[in-house]
């Protein structure tokens, strides 16, 4: 999970840097940087605690795996996908203004 975040987070950073520089000065890519800490870091600390509890319940690994399997997927997508879909968000918010 703290590689999914690295690559969040560098994802994100390279995408707002080029929306700071397009965008002349707008302070739209510096509410995307606080949506990061304010709702991502603390949503994958959430998911690490549930899998962690999961595993301390005793149930069966090969049950666990396809949920795990289906859960880190979504992750990565998210990883991947927050950061252009915010960038497109703010862009285009941006463009109204």
């Amino acid at each position: 999970m703290a590689y999914g975040l690295l690559v969040y987070t560098g994802m994100h950073i390279f995408w707002t840097m080029t929306q700071l520089k397009s965008s002349g000065g707008s302070v739209l890519p510096y509410f995307a940087l606080v949506v990061l800490v304010i709702a991502i870091i603390p949503g994958c600390r959430y998911l690490e605690r549930r899998w962690e509890q999961l595993a301390a319940s005793g149930v069966d690994d090969a049950t666990l795996a396809p949920m795990f399997r289906k859960e880190m997927g979504l992750f990565w997508l998210c990883a991947i996908g927050l950061p252009i879909g915010l960038t497109l968000l703010f862009k285009g918010v941006a463009a109204l203004f």
